[in-house]
């Protein structure tokens, strides 16, 4: 497993991380995001889709569970918040390795349902916005990804 960190000071610098690793993923890829409420989830998400060319403007899925969005490939946007304490599955092997991208918000509340291999994001706060993101990188594939996302200097230590 590999293990990494970045360090944020802006919104800005947030949504240019998520949106290399956008640039750099192929189908399948599975991107977990953990965070307080607030951390930047969503935030994130949206450069992430900016990576993809995804043109529409992007927000939570709170109500819908599950929100599909055209890119480059498909990018399907989940909040599992509203499932805490649910075994419901609603198909999520079917995205999980499908030809899109998954990005699961509160991806431990569905953790009996998630893939093998993943990329883990935990989003803190380290200032009013500034953020420390830990990324953990499960399976190969993954920390190949991982690898070429340090390999960029703006995100470097």
């Amino acid at each position: 497993m590999g293990h990494n960190k970045i360090h944020t000071t802006s919104e800005k610098e947030t949504q240019a991380v998520a949106e290399r690793i956008g640039e750099l993923v192929v189908p399948g890829t599975v991107i977990l995001l953990e965070g307080d409420l607030g951390a930047g989830k969503t935030t994130f998400t949206k450069g992430f889709a900016k990576g993809l060319g995804v043109k529409r403007n992007v927000n939570s899925p709170t109500f819908n569970i599950i929100k599909e969005y055209k890119g480059r490939m498909p990018l399907y946007h989940m909040d599992v918040y509203r499932l805490d304490g649910g075994d419901e599955d609603l198909g999520f092997d079917e995205y999980f390795n499908g030809e899109g991208v998954c990005v699961v918000e509160w991806a431990h509340l569905i953790e009996d349902f998630l893939p093998k291999e993943y990329m883990k994001l935990i989003i803190r706060r380290s200032g009013e916005n500034e953020r420390e993101i830990e990324i953990l990188s499960v399976g190969e594939r993954y920390e190949t990804l991982s690898k070429e996302l340090m390999e960029d200097d703006r995100f470097s230590n």
